[in-house]
């Protein structure tokens, strides 16, 4: 049987590339998409799949690592040209209505959500399916391993392809170039421990290439479990030497920004790296994300 074929294509999310990624993987007569990206970029989706000899239309199938914006937001309209989306269960009821999920953004974006995220529609009911955990998807020849992650989102499915895993945001945010990684802390569901549970059952799948969404394929995914990890523990660290001086979330986010702007300085990336880092893991919802982590969980011993 011929090898399944995967091509990244960027979304130019905000004309900034390297920023947010859609996986095409082509075998016969299948041609599935890992991740649908926000509305807003369904023009450079479409430039990309041309480029494949498809169109938008062509889509059959959409595998949804979670339903956060950049991630989901064309789902539903994908679901209007008769592809089939595939979501995590606690995911589910969201694509279905996304009333909830878009008055949330609304909150945080304002009259930014159309120019960042474009429409999102709800998914069609026919069109969505909810595997299981650990719930073989067959599509055509190919063999997708759905498994649960949570800790960055409770509703987090990463996604085996033979020996490629496709981490979505609990693998971490990568800019191809630098040896750096982010872990994206947004809220309301991020969890620590269930963060470096995932990251253990990711590592006893040994595959031997990761494919985060934000961006791109690499071929050394113990070093970005390792580094994952290391993020993380940092960031715990960090928040407990800053919390008990009781920043407001205003103080929080500054001393976030400062710190993470510190490792950008060491590291030395450049300003276009910087930017995409940005975009694909906005500073303020990843100090807001740890306000709530500190407040609704730590403090309360969950």
């Amino acid at each position: 049987m011929a090898e399944p074929r995967i091509v990244t294509i960027d979304l130019n999310f905000q004309n900034k590339t390297q920023a947010i990624a859609s996986y095409l993987i082509r075998l016969a007569d299948a041609a599935v998409l890992i991740e649908s990206g926000p509305g807003s970029t369904l023009a450079a989706l479409e430039a990309g799949l041309a480029k494949e000899g498809l169109s938008l239309r062509d889509i059959t199938h959409v595998l949804l690592t979670h339903i956060h914006l950049d991630h989901a937001g064309a789902a539903g309209w994908f679901s209007r040209q008769g592809a089939q989306i595939f979501v995590h269960p606690n995911g589910a009821a969201h694509m279905l209505n996304p009333e909830k999920l878009i008055a949330s953004a609304t909150r945080i974006y304002g009259d930014r959500m159309q120019t960042l995220w474009g429409e999102f529609l709800p998914v069609e009911q026919d069109r969505l399916s909810v595997p299981n955990d650990a719930e073989e998807i067959a599509i055509g020849n190919l063999r997708f391993l759905p498994v649960n992650t949570p800790g960055h989102a409770e509703h987090h499915y990463s996604y085996l392809l033979e020996d490629t895993c496709f981490s979505g945001d609990v693998g971490g945010v990568r800019i191809p170039g630098f040896p750096y990684l982010r872990a994206p802390m947004p809220p309301p569901e991020l969890h620590f421990a269930r963060w470096h549970e995932s990251i253990r059952r990711l590592r006893a799948l040994k595959f031997v290439r990761i494919a985060p969404t934000h961006f791109g394929i690499f071929d050394d995914p113990a070093w970005q479990l390792d580094e994952l990890e290391r993020s993380l523990n940092s960031a715990e660290e960090w928040l407990e030497k800053i919390m008990p001086a009781g920043p407001t979330a205003d103080e929080l986010r500054e001393k976030f920004t400062a710190w993470m702007q510190a490792q950008a300085d060491e590291q030395k990336l450049s300003d276009e790296a910087v930017e995409a880092y940005a975009l694909a893991n906005p500073l303020g919802m990843g100090a807001d994300g740890l306000m709530r982590y500190w407040s609704k969980v730590k403090m309360a011993g969950k």
